[in-house]
């Protein structure tokens, strides 16, 4: 079976890579001149200076982002610069032969249904590079191009932008924090984005302010006693208590946590509804607002010549430049409009995966899901259910059933990380089984369901298990704390470990029988 992987990113990797496990004949296209995707950054032609991107930090830990099979170095940083991830994907690459299944510099054109897709299920696909087009015939498609590359800037809904007179550019045209020297600087949009690139400008503009209509709740990577974010919230008894509490109970813990590190009606940041989006990551902005260096305010009502207007604000701001920090489409141009249907931005897929409406289940979107986790466990995962589904070893469901999740889901605001993984590994079954390994080892029962839960939980069992799993359970706490302990340091000894890991298997046990009522 000859499959068409779209992209040379994280999803597109574990695409290919999960493509050839399973005994499938895979060619990965990659427009660029290198795999890595969205973590691999070029030079700017105008400027010769990297973009934003080139001095990101990952938003998760590398625990956490890890592939299933394949742990980050234990030396690697906890949070991980962008040159060290591409790092890591490059050696993922290179550890399992990847490289030599993709064509760098080639870009897929089109991608279309053959006469007799009904029955064969099979896709035309035509490539370009240097100028020469190509003609392909594949029996399905996965597409891991990503939704970070086509931005929505809707400038209709900002009263008077032609009558500015200053420059206002999307956050994806920014490269380097010295077009803000000297200036006055609205960043227009409070996501990771935005809020990185107004902590940059604040370096060196003469004012920076951030316009945000619905607030956010923003987070530090640096989580409880300094372990990552991550680790500590997403784990598996986090995830059942948060899913079985009341709403309105859920809500006002998540309020009360986040209100610990800094207390946001102080700071303007106020949320009108806690599950409506993510939290923003960001170690610096309480800092930068409490010192002066950035300013909170609302939604923009109108744009003037040199300045702007906010709601319910009485003065005017005076602004030289304007970053629009809108988000992106998800597009996909070689795609037939009517094969994925988008609308307000959402694809309509199948667990956000599959279309529903086509005859045969030949094509699937990877990747294109925003939950508060990292995404390569994900679309890793996504891809380990596609190429069964591929092979007829997994059904979908009737297209009716299809589309009354679809439109299910759609009404949901927020996706459970945890929950989105179980479900996709319970499909191919390789969701752990925490009340088996509770009596056949607790100890590594205990670890998936208090622990953080990393993705080598999902190659202990089923297809693709992997030998190195539980090894890799057992020191995932080894290899984040590695790094950081760079000088030794004398540690007392307690008794309070040992009680916490009894009281904790009775709340294990707890847990479990009530999680199977």
């Amino acid at each position: 079976m000859r499959v068409a992987v779209v992209g040379a990113g994280a999803s597109g990797l574990a695409a290919l890579k999960c493509c050839l496990d399973e005994g499938l004949a895979a060619t990965c296209f990659e427009r660029s001149q290198d795999i890595g995707g969205l973590w691999r950054y070029t030079e700017s032609i105008e400027e010769g200076r990297p973009s934003l991107y080139a001095s990101v930090v990952s938003n998760t830990s590398k625990e956490m982002s890890a592939f299933s099979d394949f742990p980050y170095p234990e030396d690697f940083p906890v949070f991980l610069p962008h040159a060290r991830l591409l790092e890591y994907l490059r050696r993922y690459a290179e550890r399992f032969a990847l490289r030599q299944h993709i064509q760098l510099g080639t870009t897929v054109v089109s991608v279309r249904k053959r006469p007799d897709f009904a029955t064969s299920g099979q896709w035309d696909v035509v490539t370009e590079a240097g100028g020469t087009r190509t003609s392909h015939v594949f029996d399905a498609v996965m597409v891991c191009n990503g939704n970070f590359w086509d931005p929505s800037l809707p400038l209709h809904a900002f009263p008077g932008i032609e009558k500015f007179q200053g420059q206002y550019f999307h956050s994806r045209q920014y490269k380097h924090p010295d077009v803000f020297r000297g200036k006055r600087v609205l960043v227009v949009g409070m996501g990771n984005s935005g809020v990185d690139i107004a902590v940059e400008a604040s370096r060196v503009a003469t004012k920076v302010t951030l316009s945000t209509s619905r607030g956010a709740w923003v987070i530090s990577r640096v989580f409880d006693h300094g372990y990552p974010w991550d680790m500590v919230f997403n784990t598996r008894f986090m995830s059942l208590l948060r899913n079985s509490l009341p709403g309105p109970l859920a809500r006002g813990l998540i309020s009360h946590r986040v209100n610990r590190w800094f207390k946001h009606e102080n700071y303007g940041l106020v949320r009108v509804n806690v599950t409506a989006r993510k939290p923003v990551l960001n170690d610096d902005l309480p800092s930068y607002i409490i010192t002066g260096r950035i300013t909170i305010k609302p939604g923009v009502k109108e744009f003037k010549k040199n300045s702007v207007v906010f709601y319910n604000y009485p003065e005017e701001e005076p602004v030289d430049i304007v970053v629009f920090c809108t988000g992106y489409n998800a597009t996909f141009p070689f795609l037939e409009e009517a094969d994925v249907k988008v609308e307000n931005k959402h694809a309509s897929l199948y667990k956000y995966v599959f279309p529903t409406h086509l005859q045969r289940p030949t094509l699937a979107v990877l990747g294109l899901i925003k939950t508060l986790g990292a995404i390569m466990p994900v679309a890793e995962m996504q891809a380990r259910w596609v190429t069964r589904v591929f092979k007829g070893l997994c059904q979908l469901p009737p297209r009716s059933a299809m589309e009354a999740e679809v439109m299910k889901r759609s009404k949901i605001l927020k996706i459970d990380w945890i929950v989105y993984l179980d479900e996709i590994a319970s499909f191919i079954g390789a969701k752990p089984s925490v009340l088996a390994l509770l009596f056949s080892d607790p100890k590594l029962a205990f670890t998936i369901f208090f622990g953080p839960c990393t993705s080598y939980q999902f190659r202990l069992q089923g297809p693709g298990r992997w030998d190195g799993a539980r090894q890799a359970i057992r020191t995932q706490w080894d290899r984040m704390l590695k790094p950081t302990r760079t000088r030794a340091t004398s540690v007392s000894s307690s008794p309070w470990p040992s009680l916490l890991t009894v009281f904790g298997f009775l709340l294990l046990m707890a847990a479990v029988v009530f999680a199977f009522q």
